[in-house]
């Protein structure tokens, strides 16, 4: 795990720098021996420009956060909805391959949720070890059915469970697809230089002042790590969706 897997270490950590920014972007300032009216006007434009940047790249890793999260909650609906379609095709398969593939499947789509809800490294290292022995168990059971019957029925159950496969390959991707780790740096960089000249460019030594734009910044950083981040944070993908099915899929 890396800093930005947690959100409120990101929290924390922008807004105790963007503040010793401000400050030393402050002591600056009283070292200097005053403002002509040319140098303040040229360095309100810098100012404005690089408020403007940081405004920008915080609403474009907004933007990314919020797509990657929407893919992750679009890869669970298709994954439930692959499940629950092989579940009914086990039907097209012999008597005693149907009940062996429903079986496993049941246990599949636990181990499915199980991924979702898991917060420790360790726990999803374990769960990812149990779903590809599931995940073989699975493809042989339906491969041996088609290689003993060979039909256009049994073939739709096979095709039924490389969507599953496929499925589980698709959300993983999209579980690592992140927003990358130097843009999160930059994006420090750029909110710690905007503070430096929030510090500089103060006309009075104001505390409160210097603390509203590590404050707002911080925040926002905050908000973007916690929907970037799967498994940490307040904001994750609660797998509804492989709960309903798997609720179907047990006996009555």
């Amino acid at each position: 795990m890396t800093i930005v897997d947690s959100p409120y270490i990101v929290l924390v950590g922008s807004l105790i720098a963007q503040w010793l920014a401000a400050r030393g972007g402050d002591l600056l300032r009283r070292r200097k021996v005053g403002w002509g009216a040319d140098d303040r006007g040229d360095f309100s434009i810098v100012q404005n420009a690089a408020f403007v940047l940081l405004a920008l790249i915080i609403g474009f890793s907004f933007s990314m956060a919020v797509s990657r999260y929407d893919l992750r909650k679009s890869f669970e609906e298709a994954e439930a909805n692959a499940i629950g379609t092989e579940y009914l095709r086990a039907d097209l398969l012999a008597a005693g391959d149907a009940e062996r593939v429903r079986e496993l499947l049941a246990k599949y789509i636990e181990q499915r949720i199980a991924f979702y809800k898991a917060r420790d490294q360790r726990q999803v290292d374990q769960i990812d070890a149990d779903t590809a022995k599931l995940q073989a168990k699975l493809w042989s059971t339906v491969a041996q059915a088609a290689r003993s019957q060979a039909t256009p029925t049994v073939a739709l159950a096979v095709a039924g469970m490389n969507d599953v496969l496929n499925s589980q390959g698709y959300t993983q991707a999209a579980w690592w697809n992140r927003i990358p780790e130097p843009a999160w740096w930059l994006m420090g960089l750029i909110a710690i230089s905007c503070n430096i000249m929030v510090g500089y460019g103060e006309r009075r030594t104001h505390p409160y002042v210097l603390s509203i734009l590590p404050v707002v910044v911080s925040i926002a950083f905050f908000l973007i790590a916690d929907i970037d981040s799967p498994r940490t944070g307040v904001i994750d993908v609660t797998p509804q969706n492989l709960i309903a099915a798997a609720q179907a899929m047990r006996p009555r």
